[in-house]
């Protein structure tokens, strides 16, 4: 078992439960967010920073509130260390002991697939969405021209696991391997800024997130 799940056995996202194995059974404990739930933006929307995070797992944010159809995530990588993969998950069971990848971050940029923007992520449906960092070692690449950072990946995995494939990933399997039991990169700092939950990661990376839900109230002309 991984390290920071030891200590308990049900991660409670809202609405939704990461399984693991250890023993006794421990809910997450209330976090106080300080960031309004939603400001008025003229373009339609209302942005909301409420984002959080918990003493149990330093290193997932998710939103106070569902996610749901028609919702824009914004996650904006300011910066990513250059063994930093930034990861945006969904549950793919009703358990939620199964994620899917809705987008992964390298340091060149997105591996995956965008529609209209890098930093913007148009919810398709009502789910449990979570953010985090993963660090692997420096991948070698001598007589592959394949990139020095890994650009595939498998699109299912366990929560807080991102599995790299492609030809890359054979070359460095034996390290991913080992890297896989690896905690992910813990938070070192986060705050609201207006309307934006801004998080720093340890070992630089830092991450601007928003989500904009359209206003239904908004009958200004734009």
């Amino acid at each position: 078992m991984r390290p920071w799940l030891k200590h308990f056995s049900w991660i409670s996202l809202p609405g939704c439960a990461f399984s693991t194995a250890a023993i006794g059974q421990q809910t997450l404990s209330p976090v106080n967010v300080t960031a309004p739930a939603y400001i008025s933006h003229h373009g339609g929307y209302l942005i909301s920073g409420d984002f959080k995070t918990d003493p149990h797992i330093p290193s997932v944010v998710f939103p106070s509130q569902a996610l749901v159809k028609d919702d824009v995530l914004s996650v904006e990588p300011v910066h990513l260390a250059d063994t930093d993969y930034l990861v945006v998950q969904e549950c793919a069971s009703a358990d939620c002991s199964t994620a899917s990848i809705v987008r992964v971050w390298n340091p060149n940029g997105a591996t995956t697939a965008v529609r209209n923007s890098e930093t913007r992520i148009q919810i398709q449906h009502e789910n449990k969405y979570w953010i985090w960092v993963k660090r692997f070692p420096e991948a070698f690449s001598a007589g592959c021209d394949c990139g020095e950072h890994y650009s595939s990946f498998e699109p299912f995995s366990p929560p807080m696991v991102l599995v790299p494939s492609g030809e890359l990933a054979a070359l460095n399997k034996n390290e991913l391997a080992a890297a896989r039991t690896q905690e992910p990169v813990q938070i070192e700092s986060q705050t609201h800024e207006g309307s934006t939950f801004v998080v720093n990661y340890e070992g630089g990376t830092i991450v601007r997130i928003r989500r904009m839900h359209a206003d239904r109230e908004d009958k200004s002309e734009h």
